[in-house]
């Protein structure tokens, strides 16, 4: 059992991590230049977008005669559409998350995959969307004190060894991103992405993993142990491990393909070597095809 002073440490440490988180994300969702509306369509609504040209099949009361009258050509009037799109976030928090290798100028896992999350989060709400936490904790709200509430729950760590997506309270016909390295039990994920398919809920899947997972450099005598200290393995001859190791990686990216496939959901990699840039630019864009 922890002592309180245990615990009020542990808080000051979260504590401490969210304005850099904030600032990171802030910093990362300003890279992507999309505008006051980057997510801005045609639909039902009341403000003006823009004129098009006319199409084959669009009915004779769009046509904006005032428009039309200044050329040769018919212009339709298109209005915005204005109904919010509810997304919900799971982002690992898991001692597995907290995994880097020797290159220190490459983040944690966790620490890539809570700033394009929050930084994700960030452009939705600038383009009127509002944006949760899976399950009952966070429901999805507009505004910049959402972004607030959701860095505090980003910067919330967890001990267990790997973390499993929360089902629960999954909106009908919304949309979510999952972010993880996706390594733990498999169960647990088949059964979030199920019953979220099942609610018409579409998403996307980032795996996120750090360059020595992908390479396994290692040789000789070698202990090979869990983040949360729960798994361990000692071996002599690591390197006879790489090519069963490189099998079981490749198994799991195929799974995880397969169910997202099956469910109606986009899977994405991510290496954090590579810049969190490109990772938020795919996810925008992923999610923007799911709408």
């Amino acid at each position: 059992m922890r002592t309180p002073a245990a615990l009020r440490h542990r808080a000051e440490e979260e504590a401490a991590r969210l304005p850099p988180l904030l600032a990171r994300a802030e910093q990362l969702a300003g890279t992507v230049l999309l505008g006051d509306h980057g997510r801005r369509r045609a639909g039902l609504g009341d403000d003006f977008w823009q004129y098009r040209p006319v199409q084959p099949g669009d009915p004779r009361r769009m046509i904006d005669w005032r428009r039309s009258a200044r050329s040769d050509d018919r212009f339709v009037r298109e209005r915005e559409w204005q109904i919010a799109q509810s997304v919900m976030l799971w982002v690992d928090q898991s001692a597995s998350m907290s995994f880097t290798s020797n290159d220190k100028s490459l983040p944690e896992k966790g620490d890539r995959a809570r700033d394009i999350a929050l930084a994700t989060a960030i452009l939705l709400i600038r383009g009127g969307e509002r944006v949760g936490l899976t399950g009952t904790l966070l429901p999805p709200r507009r505004g910049q004190n959402q972004v607030l509430r959701l860095a505090e729950f980003f910067s919330r760590a967890s001990d267990e060894d790997f973390g499993v997506p929360e089902h629960r309270a999954m909106l009908p016909n919304a949309r979510a991103l999952f972010v993880s390295d996706f390594l733990g039990p498999i169960d647990g994920l088949t059964t979030a992405l199920t019953k979220a398919a099942d609610r018409g809920v579409r998403g996307v899947l980032l795996q996120v993993l750090d360059p020595v997972e992908e390479a396994f450099p290692f040789h000789g005598r070698t202990i090979f142990e869990s983040m949360g200290g729960t798994v361990a393995h000692e071996t002599l001859k690591a390197s006879e491990l790489k090519d069963r190791y490189l099998a079981r990686l490749a198994e799991r990216k195929e799974h995880l393909t397969q169910l997202c496939a099956a469910t109606g959901w986009q899977y994405g990699q991510h290496h954090t070597s590579a810049s969190a840039q490109s990772a938020l630019l795919w996810v925008w864009q992923a999610l923007d095809r799911g709408v």
